[in-house]
């Protein structure tokens, strides 16, 4: 995941949203910043799990897939040619 603009668009936005400044001390009064910090710590941990639990998935799909690989011997026998 990476953080940035990543093209022209997103560079104007940014440009534009990065001068506007927000002044509006109502808003701090509507949300309670510990129930704030605490849902991101709950989001955060459950990015943390998802991630750990995908690396994981990934390691046992891997180990099935090679254990259920079956390798063959081939020999190539050319068709004998019929003498009459």
């Amino acid at each position: 995941m990476s953080i940035g603009a990543k093209d022209k668009i997103d560079r104007e936005l940014v440009k534009k949203y990065s001068k506007l400044k927000m002044d509006n001390p109502e808003t701090t009064k509507l949300v309670d910043s510990q129930k704030m910090l605490s849902a991101m710590n709950d989001y955060a941990m459950m990015q943390r799990s998802m991630i750990e639990m995908n690396s994981k998935l990934k390691g046992i799909c891997s180990d099935v897939t090679s254990k259920s690989v079956v390798y063959l011997r081939l020999t190539f026998n050319p068709p004998k040619l019929k003498r009459r």
